[in-house]
């Protein structure tokens, strides 16, 4: 069953709406992902292009390699897409979209530069945003609450 899904970059410059037919999506832990995203792995969601409608503006882009193109937002740096050149699909982040919790990883892929140390991390301390003052004063000044 298909369905719409909306996304988009943190400073809404940059909004999408795309056709999607299950939850599935991936981690990729190649180190072209991990550079590109600044993180250990990148959560993504692959659609064909054809599916995506870029709502507001399309994304800036960079040649990440000599067989793909990033999208992303320049106004906030958030990133947005892997685009092989080769490809009638293309990959969205998870986290830019507006339902991300929708979205299930089913797969790993570049599995040869994974972290280690990263792979099984559930056992660690965890803390809500809300548990760390500084940051909730912050919000509070500036905003009157707490985002979720």
């Amino acid at each position: 069953m298909s369905r719409i899904m909306t996304g988009g970059c943190q400073c809404g410059s940059v909004r999408y709406s795309v056709v999607v037919t299950d939850d599935d999506a991936y981690l990729c832990h190649c180190r072209m992902c991990q550079r590109a995203t600044g993180g250990v792995f990148a959560a993504l969601k692959q659609v064909p292009r054809a599916a995506v409608t870029w709502t507001t503006r399309d994304p800036d882009r960079h040649a990440s390699s000599e067989i793909a193109q990033r999208g992303f937002c320049a106004e906030c740096g958030t990133p947005l897409t892997y685009e092989g050149n080769a490809s009638d699909n293309m990959d969205l982040t998870v986290g830019s979209f507006d339902d991300a919790h929708r979205l299930q990883p089913v797969g790993h892929f570049g599995v040869e530069s994974r972290h280690q140390a990263w792979k099984e991390p559930l056992f660690l301390p965890e803390k809500r945003t809300r548990d760390l003052p500084n940051i909730v004063s912050q919000w509070m000044e500036t905003r009157g609450h707490v985002p979720d």
